[in-house]
């Protein structure tokens, strides 16, 4: 499954070192910004996004929206820090979210219901 990370550096550096030491997952861009979300789904056309709620320029112009657009079959797991945040993201189009303070065996769960769709 290839994955792109939209997150701040240091958490897409934790993403990725989790990510990299699991059978069939491969990280293919990385992006600090709506706009490079958008630029690396384009170019990358990944399975699943993972996506933190705060990346700059998320609900300006209706990212979730245009990834859709952009890959139709792709599917986005939202990362927040606030667990409040869960309802506005699945109302927005995440199919999934999950807490960065959840243990990390939670978001390979959640990454890993969308592997056997």
């Amino acid at each position: 499954m290839d994955i792109l990370l939209a997150d701040n550096r240091k958490v897409r550096l934790a993403l990725r070192v989790l990510l990299e030491q699991t059978a069939g997952l491969t990280v293919v861009g990385e992006a600090s910004n709506a706009r490079d979300l958008l630029a690396q789904t384009s170019a990358t056309r990944p399975d699943l996004v993972l996506l933190d709620w705060t990346l700059p320029g998320l609900h300006d112009n209706g990212t979730l929206h245009t990834l859709r657009q952009i890959c139709p079959d792709l599917s986005v797991i939202v990362l927040s820090g606030r667990p409040q945040a869960r309802k506005a993201a699945l109302a927005a189009g995440a199919n999934a979210f999950v807490s960065k303070v959840d243990p990390p065996e939670r978001l390979l769960a959640a990454i890993d219901e969308f592997r056997h769709e």
